[in-house]
Order: C-alpha cells, then structure tokens, then sequence
C-alpha cells in the first residue's frame, strides 16, 4: 500500500508532463551525434532546484532514458552512434535502413528500449540493496578484464578478422593514453602539442570514426542514401511485435544482463550492449545473419543498454557510486537537494526516491509513444532528404556536435583527422568499432589495472592478483570462451555440410554451404594475403615502438600501461605481419561498385571539411558554417539543381545553420567563435 501511495505522488500532472518533456528532449538530443545525456543533465540540473526535489529528479531521470535511447535513431539511420551505448546498434540496425527496413528496426528498437527500461527500473525498484552488493564485490582487477571482456567481444564480432579487432582494439587504449595518465597524472604521448594535452575525447571520436567515413561515401555515388519503403507501411508496429514476441528470449536475457552490468559502476550501456549482442548471435540458430540487418541484434543490444539506466541508479542512490557521467550529476543534484545518500536512503527519505523510480518507469512507458511517433517520419525524412541536403546536414551537425562537448575547435581538429584515418582503416579491414571502445574503456582497464599491479607489488605476489581472484578467472574464462567459440562455430558447421554432402551426394546443399560462407571470418587471418592490412600493421609497430621509448622517462604509475599494451599490440601487428608474409599472393576480388565511386568529389568533401574547420577561427562559427553547407550542395550534387531547387536548398541551409547556431548559442549558452564576418 505504501509503494500505491508513491505510485500515486509520481502520476500527478506535473510530474507526467516532465516525464514526456524529459523523454522527448532527451530522444532528440541522443539522435544527434555530439549532444550527449551528459550534457543536457548538467545544463538542465540549475531550473530543477526550483522544483519539488523528485518532480526535478523525474525531469533528469526522463532525460537520461531518452537519451540513450535516441542513440539508436542515428545508428540506425546514418550508421553512426548518436551515443557509446548504440555502437552495437549499428551493426544491424543500419543494413537493415539499408535494405528499406529502417522504420521496423527503430519500431524494434522503441519496443526494446521500452522493456529494457521497464526491466531496469523494476529491479531498481525491488532489489536495490542486494544488487549493490554485487558492484562492491568487483575490485580493481575485475574492472580491468572487464573491460578486456568488452574489448575481446567486439574483436570476435568485428568483421573481418579477430587479430584485426584485437589490435583496433589495443590501438584504441593507446589513444586513451594520450594527455594525462588517469593514475599518477604523467604527460604522455602528446609530442608537446597543446592540442593533445586534453587527450582525444571520447564522444569526438565517436563522431569521427562513424560520421567522417559515412560522409565520405555517401558523396561517392549518386545512389540513395537509404532504400525507400515500398508502400506506406509506417511504423510496422504489429511486424515488430511479432518479432520481439517471437525473442521473447533474447529480450528477457538481455533486460537481465543489461540490469546486472549496469549495476556496475563504469562499465555502461557500450559493454552491456556487446555482451547481449554477442549472447544473442551465439545462442542464434542463424548467426550468419548477424552484421546483414538481423533484428535480433537491435533488439539484444537496445534492450540492454536501456536497461542498465535502472541498473546504474543502484549503486548511485545505495551505494553514492556513480556508474555514468549522467549518474554523477544526478547524485550531485541529489545531494544539493538535501537528499542524504546510502542504505538508509530508501527508509528515511522513501517518499522522494521512490516517486522518483515510479516517475522514472513512467517516463520509459511514455517512450513508447513518444518513441514511435518520432520513428514514424524520421526515417522517412532521412530517407527522402536528397544527398544535396543530407550531405551537408550532417557534415554541420559533426562539426557543431564535436564543438559543443568543451567549446574547443581542437575537439573538432581531432575528430575530422580521426575521421579520415578511420576511413582509410575501414578501407583496409579494420572496423572503428573496436577503436572506439578501446578508447571508451581505456580509463577504466588502466584505473584498474595500475591499481592491481600496485597492491599486488605490494604483495609480493602481482600475477595472483590478475588470476587468482574468482570473479576474475570467470571474466577471463568468458573472454576465451568469446574469443574461440566463433572459429568453432564456424568450423563445426562447414564439417557437417561436409558430411552431409557426402551422405547426400544427390542433394543440392550449395546454399546450406553459401550460407556457412556467410558467416564472418573470425580465424587470425583473412584470405588471401592482406597487403593493406600488412601496411597498417607495420604503421602499428612503428607507432608501438615509439610509445615504448617514450616510456622510460614516465613514473612507474604512468608507465606500466602504456608498457603493457604496447608490447600486446606489437605482438599481435608482428604476427600479422609474419604470417602475412608466408602466405601467397592471391587475386582477389574487386567490389563491381568501386567502379562508379567518385574519388574527386570524395577529396573535395574533405578539402571543403578541412578548409571549413580552419576559418571557423577566423571568419566566425556562423559564417563558415553558410559557407561550407553551399559548397557541400555543389560537390554532392550529381544531376544538376534547376534554379527553383538551388534557392531552396540556399534558404534551407540559412534556416538550419542559423538555428542550430542560435540553440547552441542562446539556449545551451555554449560560447561560440566570433570571426571577422559575423
């Protein structure tokens, strides 16, 4: 009777009206890449102490789960994570836009948000206490292999080939390395450039490594962007139910899964997202499907890292450990409020934090209309935008985006250069995924790792600190276990089309064997010899080489990481490169749509990109924003612009540059460069 009473205090008027605000706001700045939970909770959090403390914490709650589930709307849309939480989103979410099902996977993914949402806020509702106990039984070396767990998931599911994840992934915890060592505050790796001091930040990465490569393609061919729906199949609602009815499943263990890791402070929607689409493609009766557009995958990864919202409230509001930027500045709004945080937070203050759990399952619930209403025309708009418009719609929001996240051009130097560098990488076999997550988990492995090499040099005793510890041992044995059953997987398949060829001679398997094929190649290397990846590995060993002899004149603190995952990326580039070198010559094949590639107008997008970043400080944000979109029309124009359509396309790009300027300028308040134009 007393959580009916609480139920009520969250249902009246106001606090409905800041949860669907807060949900929607949040969906739309999650959709755009650069404006993350992050920032709206923290711009927010001054209007709520004006407010009832849980009316306000239901507006920031509202936002925070409408953020990491507008994520999904860009990853599936433009191939490109609109939050870390989406990057295993994009794997199947945008072949499947690609292939004209982009409304049914955003419809799946509100579906999936919405349960994992309600999932997590349950079990921070019943059993807060209990799941606290879990984070507090993780210590330095469980974060650690944690986040190599991440970073071995996305390696086995890199397409490709796992010894090309494994070193995206360690070069991704080098670029985490640079600027100051996060234990010990050592300078490193900067080449003493000012523009490195800060290191490379995590969400301008993101935008790079996703955004610049996509932009770079899309002016390539004259070919439309998405596949437009046959029909007016709107948002294919009952389609969509039926699918996630049928992964009842694979909804309910990623819902838990997400739950549980989300508890743990750190590890975040970007690794419960992997575990759960990794789980799901494994347990799947067709794992080849998975990287083509299979909705189970959208549905294990969104259902996940919603999820783990309610689970990264456990530890905040029991425990006062934040697992998320977005946590900590909810429990810093908690506290201004007066709100005493611990155990006893759920018996001395029960009317606040529980009205704040029931307003917070409220606003999940209003996601799903919320959710599917924006889903309805977003694809379609971005399906029916010409490229003429999208080409320079996006190139704008990646330049504004990275630029808002500290208010610093070099923020928007680094991404652009990142972004060409993971077009090139792409090109050579190496996915960005593994990349970002390296950097989106190099803080936590090295936190934890330094910390354990330490106590366990204290010991006298450092590799049982590693692998000695039970929870430990479990991570590495997952990790493994990742690691090798996809070869086996694999190489148990093609023995029994093998053997069932030779029991059937007179039966056709050929697409039972076309459909093995399928399946992405996780052994070490891929076929035939792999001259670009061989050149990327030697441009590794150099660079490995030279963070080594950087390395003596750190603290033993600053050094130990960087040591460490330099000699493990060496090793893997060397062997590589060795066995790339034994292997022979092959013919390989050539991609037929190579051929109607545009090169030039690929190098005239970066050249205007680069040309663009470097006047913004003179000529001003505003100006050379104008100016850049004009010349991102031309050079994505393939058929010509009747003088009607070029006005418009004028006009309309005033109208989006402007208002993007104005909204980040006047109501975001973030200080925009001023140049000699305006």
């Amino acid at each position: 009777m007393e959580l009916l009473g609480y139920l009520l205090s969250a249902l009246t008027p106001l606090n409905i009206l800041m949860a669907l605000g807060g949900v929607i706001l949040g969906t739309v700045i999650g959709a755009l890449p650069g404006l993350s939970a992050t920032m709206a909770v923290a711009v927010l959090v001054p209007f709520t102490f004006t407010m009832d403390p849980a009316t306000g914490l239901i507006a920031l709650g509202a936002i925070y789960t409408g953020a990491i589930y507008g994520g999904a709307f860009a990853a599936i849309l433009v191939n490109t994570p609109g939050t870390p939480s989406a990057i295993a989103t994009t794997f199947d979410g945008f072949p499947m836009a690609k292939r004209g099902d982009g409304s049914l996977a955003v419809t799946l993914a509100t579906l999936s948000s919405v349960f994992g949402g309600l999932v997590g806020g349950v079990f921070l509702l019943l059993l807060s206490p209990p799941l606290a106990k879990i984070a507090l039984a993780f210590g330095p070396p469980e974060y650690f292999w944690l986040a190599m767990f991440g970073l071995t998931l996305i390696s086995a599911l890199s397409v490709g080939n796992t010894l090309k994840g494994l070193m995206g992934g360690c070069f991704g915890l080098m670029l985490a390395m640079v600027g100051v060592a996060v234990v010990g505050g050592d300078l490193r790796f900067t080449m003493n450039s000012q523009i490195l001091l800060g290191g490379f930040d995590i969400v301008s990465a993101l935008i790079g490594l996703y955004c610049i490569p996509v932009l770079i393609d899309l002016v390539a061919t004259r070919d439309p962007h998405l596949q437009v729906e046959t029909g007016n199949r709107g948002i294919r609602l009952a389609e969509a139910f039926g699918i996630a009815w049928n992964s009842k499943f694979n909804v309910i263990r990623s819902a838990i899964l997400g739950t549980v890791i989300g508890v743990l402070p750190g590890a975040g929607g970007s690794v419960a997202g992997l575990v759960s689409y990794s789980e799901a493609r494994r347990s799947s009766k067709h794992p080849e499907r998975f990287g083509k557009g299979e909705p189970d995958g959208v549905i294990a990864t969104e259902t996940a890292n919603n999820a783990t919202v309610g689970g990264g409230f456990i530890p905040t509001l029991v425990l006062g450990i934040p697992g998320t930027p977005p946590d900590a500045i909810i429990l810093g709004a908690l506290l201004v409020q007066g709100i005493k945080i611990g155990p006893t937070l759920f018996t001395q203050q029960g009317e606040i934090v529980y009205t704040f759990i029931f307003g917070l399952l409220i606003a999940t619930v209003l996601m799903l209309p919320a959710g599917l209403l924006i889903g309805r025309y977003a694809y379609k708009s971005i399906a029916s935008i010409p490229k003429t418009m999208l080409v320079p719609t996006i190139a704008f929001l990646t330049i504004i985006g990275s630029f808002a996240i500290h208010s610093n051009i070099h923020d928007v130097q680094m991404m652009f250069g990142l972004g060409i560098a993971g077009w090139i990488l792409n090109r050579c076999g190496f996915a960005p995924s593994p990349i970002v997550l390296g950097l989106v988990l190099g803080q936590i492995a090295e936190q934890g790792f330094v910390q354990s090499y330490l106590i366990g040099n204290a010991r006298g005793d450092i590799l049982g600190m590693f692998f000695a510890r039970p929870i430990s041992l479990g991570i590495v044995a997952l990790a493994a276990f990742t690691l090798l059953y996809p070869v086996y997987a694999h190489r148990k398949k093609n023995r029994d089309l093998a053997k069932q060829a030779a029991e059937n001679p007179g039966i056709d398997i050929i697409s039972d064997a076309q459909a093995s094929a399928t399946i992405p190649k996780t052994g070490l290397l891929s076929q035939p010899r792999d001259m670009a990846g061989t050149i990327v590995a030697l441009i590794l060993i150099v660079i490995c080489a030279w963070a080594l002899s950087q390395t003596p004149a750190m603290t033993p603190m600053g050094s130990v990481f960087p040591t460490t995952i330099a000699s493990v990326l060496l090793v893997f580039a060397a062997i590589f490169v060795g066995i790339n070198i034994l292997r022979k010559s092959g013919s390989g094949t050539v991609d037929p749509a190579r051929d109607t590639e545009s090169t030039p107008r690929r190098i005239g997008l970066v050249v205007a990109m680069g040309v663009w970043i470097a006047a913004i400080p003179f000529i001003g944000f505003l100006a050379a924003g104008i100016l850049a979109f004009f010349a991102l029309i031309a050079i994505s124009n393939y058929d010509g612009l009747p003088a009607k359509s070029i006005v418009l396309h004028v006009l309309s790009g005033c109208v989006i540059v402007s208002a993007m300027y104005f909204l980040m300028a006047e109501i975001l308040l973030i200080r925009m460069p001023q140049g000699t134009l305006f």
